[in-house]
């Protein structure tokens, strides 16, 4: 077998945020301050901003993180002008939308594991995102296919740094040539092939073939069998 260890990128590749849960936010917000509430990515990155307090990175651990996003949700309803139960209200939005079924999992994620963990495969997962990396993947029933989880706030560094790359492959006691990497966004797929990887990007609305372009994870399937 030419390959040893396979990565997954987590948001977009394995999981997708629920649909429910952001109409849910949406509906909870208007109704408190009386007036349609709009979200984008202007407003996120200002709200991270204010929730930091400063602070580089913005947490270590997941007691850092809870805390984290309590301080974002209080700040984006004091955003929306909202001033009545100010603190329940944001302690509301934090126990319905931070780690409460708000990721679902892609309807190819489990056959795909299943099939690489039957052969014998390492298997990661490699995300910009916060130290509930591993906890969000067990409450989808997932994480016991993994034996890493890395993530770049606990790392220091995002895709498509070398950084976070070769940490994983430490984790794994792997080197790039012996992995499988697939990533739906394209520069961080691009990252990971510069450092050595097969590397996949995942479109599933890709109306184009390419040879490293895929529209199911399924498809990683047929690329092992036919090595």
């Amino acid at each position: 077998m030419k390959y040893k260890a396979i990565f997954f990128d987590r948001d977009g590749t394995l999981t997708y945020f629920n649909p429910e849960k952001e109409t849910w936010r949406d509906h909870a917000i208007s109704n408190w301050s009386d007036k349609k509430f709009q979200f984008d990515y202007e407003k996120m990155m200002k709200l991270f901003y204010l929730a930091s307090e400063g602070k580089t990175p913005w947490y270590k651990n997941i007691e850092d993180e809870k805390e984290f996003f309590k301080r974002y949700y209080y700040h984006m309803l004091k955003k929306e002008g909202i001033t009545e139960d100010l603190k329940e209200k944001s302690e509301t939005l934090f126990k319905e939308l931070w780690c409460n079924n708000d990721r679902l999992l892609f309807s190819d994620v489990i056959e795909t594991l299943e099939y690489f963990k039957s052969r014998n495969y390492k298997m990661g997962v490699i995300s910009d995102t916060s130290p509930s990396l591993k906890y969000s993947l067990e409450q989808l029933g997932i994480s016991k296919y993994f034996t890493s989880f890395t993530a770049s706030s606990l790392v220091g560094a995002s895709k498509p740094s070398p950084i976070i790359f070769n940490v994983a492959l430490k984790t794994q006691g792997v080197t790039s040539t012996e992995s499988i990497y697939v990533d739906d966004y394209d520069t961080e797929a691009d990252g990971a092939r510069y450092q050595g990887f097969t590397s996949f990007l995942i479109d599933r609305k890709s109306k184009t073939r390419h040879k490293w372009v895929i529209k199911s994870l399924l498809e990683l399937i047929e690329f092992e069998k036919n090595l």
